[in-house]
């Protein structure tokens, strides 16, 4: 059975209620707390995680900055990567995700009660735009997740290449990173099944902005994949497989 139809019927009792709450949020954001409504995404997840048998374990959560502007840079597994880190970070983020989803229902009200922004990976102009958002909110302290990779690498814990675009948020916003990595992620929405699996994320030593200051966006990139890589290599042994 599918994972989502598993995690939907598990929480029967629990999704109408959920759901208009979240609705109620996403109509008018400015009315309630950024805090408010991230404990509420968080409620939802944790219902989902519980509902679907899967299984977190995460690392690190003390690396995540308490206050101030910052990015977090993630490997892309899958459709669940982004439940992973909302389930796991207790500060409140928005996310840079493909405009293909930002109407898909549920993703729509998150984006709106995060101020979250779609990206169409096709329009330069639109990318650029985003990019400039993501930077002014990243210097007015808030937190953002991008994931480097531009879309799912499809191959399992294996990453695909960094894209330094997306590095210009940390660089111009001038605020630390703190680099994800992400392990067995794409075993959760990616594959069919809903028997339990388990997940790992975890959040690396953070990268003041003093240590990347003086790099271009694309040599911070590779900064930052190398150091999910060495945490991957880590966790799986010699044998894992780099790019």
């Amino acid at each position: 059975m599918n994972r989502i139809v598993t995690m939907v019927l598990k929480n029967l009792s629990f999704v109408p209620g959920a759901w208009m709450k979240l609705c109620k949020y996403a109509k008018a954001p400015e009315k309630y707390s950024d805090a408010e409504m991230y404990r509420h995404i968080q409620y939802i997840v944790e219902h989902a995680l519980t509902g679907g048998n899967i299984q977190l374990t995460v690392t690190g959560q003390e690396n995540i900055p308490p206050e101030g502007g910052c990015m977090l840079y993630a490997n892309h597994q899958g459709m669940f990567d982004i439940l992973a880190v909302a389930a796991t970070c207790d500060r409140p983020i928005g996310v840079v995700l493909k405009k293909e989803l930002y109407n898909i229902p549920f993703i729509h009200q998150v984006c709106l009660c995060t101020h979250s922004y779609p990206m169409d990976r096709e329009d330069v102009r639109q990318s650029l735009t985003v990019i400039q958002q993501v930077t002014e909110k990243v210097k007015n302290g808030r937190c953002y997740l991008i994931f480097p990779e531009g879309t799912r690498s499809r191959q399992g814990n294996t990453m695909g290449s960094f894209h330094g675009g997306s590095f210009r948020c940390a660089t111009k916003g001038r605020c630390p990173i703190v680099p994800i990595a992400l392990v067995d992620c794409f075993k959760v929405l990616d594959q069919p099944g809903s028997k339990p699996v388990s997940v790992q994320i975890h959040y690396l030593e953070p990268i003041p902005y003093q240590e990347f200051a003086e790099l271009k966006p694309a040599q911070v990139a590779d900064l930052v994949k190398e150091r999910i890589q060495a945490k991957l290599d880590e966790l799986s042994g010699p044998q894992a497989a780099r790019e």
